[in-house]
């Protein structure tokens, strides 16, 4: 088995009072057994900024932060998805106070963007093989740790030749044991093809979800047999199904902004032609009474073997709902099925671009 090999199968996990069977999924990631769901850590980096624009998440707070990484170890959630970027530092000082004497929890954090911890500032993309050694450093003093589990790069439509350079560093860290594998959060699927055989490459991170599918990135994944970790796997929010076309995102709250990744939300509300798709997906969704997000988190599950969600999770309650997912795993190939008959699908979706 490589490094980046894993599978998903299903285990009995007790029995329910009514006598029902309940079933847990779980999968192999690292060479270690996980539940195949983590926890994204941009919501709960807070406040950041790029220059004027707001980039990052309304309403944090640093003790229901440290609550929720602790319900997500209790529920059995022990993978962590954090960036220097989110909260400018924040987050991952906060996973080094909730996950410490947690040697077991797996962190996954990125290089390629300059922060300034003080100010909250994103000060621009670092592409120079230069600066990987120095951004390794500091990531390991913010998390505490003297390993990072996985390091991504962070910078989605970088140049395969500039990537490849900052790769060749982040590999002689690997070899020095200050990484334990590497991947790239990109969304271009013929860059993905040129980096994937590398000898510590496990994973990607990619956007995808019910509203927005990924065969081109999906192919490549399972070609190259990498693991996926899914970002935007709930539509930034859009599908808790708590926002609608009246909604009103704050302004401190990126999905108040015209960022390109926001296209979930227009005009600080639901996208109308969003909530449409996500109409027509509902009751699918919600099939064998689950919630709409656990519905979306099982469509990622049946669309592939190797796909890990991380929907970025903010609150206990948030987490507790999505953690209820591992009980009901992937939808039905018959469910599946039919969410394809009835979502409207644009053919220019399925083009490559940074999301």
């Amino acid at each position: 088995m490589t490094i980046a090999e894993c599978f998903i199968f299903v285990k009995e996990r007790t029995c329910s009072s009514a006598g029902d069977d309940i079933w847990r999924y779980e999968m192999r990631f690292l060479d270690q057994e996980i539940s195949p769901i983590g926890m994204g850590c941009w919501p709960i980096g807070g406040p950041m900024f790029a220059g004027n624009e707001t980039v990052g998440y309304a309403n944090s707070d640093d003790v229901e932060s440290v609550r929720t990484i602790h319900a997500a170890l209790a529920s059995g959630i022990t993978l962590f998805d954090t960036a220097p970027a989110y909260g400018a530092g924040r987050a991952e000082r906060l996973l080094a106070r909730a996950l410490k004497g947690r040697p077991d929890a797996l962190i996954a954090t990125k290089i390629g963007v300059a922060i300034d911890e003080e100010s909250k500032q994103l000060l621009g993309n670092e592409e120079g093989p230069g600066t990987v050694g120095t951004a390794i450093e500091a990531s390991l003093t913010r998390l505490g740790r003297d390993r990072i589990d996985l390091l991504l790069l962070h910078l989605n439509s970088l140049s395969v030749a500039r990537a490849e350079a900052i790769f060749d560093e982040v590999e002689r860290a690997r070899i020095a044991g200050n990484v334990g594998a590497y991947g790239w959060s990109t969304d271009f699927s013929v860059n993905l093809s040129c980096v994937a055989e590398r000898p510590g490459f496990a994973a990607v991170e990619h956007a995808m979800n019910v509203l927005l599918d990924a065969p081109r990135m999906q192919g490549i994944v399972d070609e190259y047999n990498l693991n996926a970790l899914i970002r935007s796997p709930l539509a930034m929010g859009l599908l808790s199904g708590k926002y609608n076309a009246q909604s009103t995102m704050p302004d401190t709250d990126i999905r108040s902004t015209s960022n390109p990744r926001t296209n979930y939300f227009k005009d600080a509300a639901g996208n109308p032609e969003y909530l449409q798709r996500l109409d027509a997906v509902r009751d699918l969704l919600t099939t064998g009474r689950r919630s709409l997000v656990q519905g979306a988190v099982g469509w990622l599950w049946a669309r592939g073997q190797t796909n890990i969600p991380i929907p970025g999770i903010r609150t206990v309650e948030q987490l507790e709902d999505i953690a209820e997912a591992l009980s009901f795993g992937p939808l039905p190939a018959s469910v599946m099925g039919e969410i394809e008959t009835v979502i409207e699908r644009s053919p220019a979706e399925a083009i490559d671009r940074a999301r």
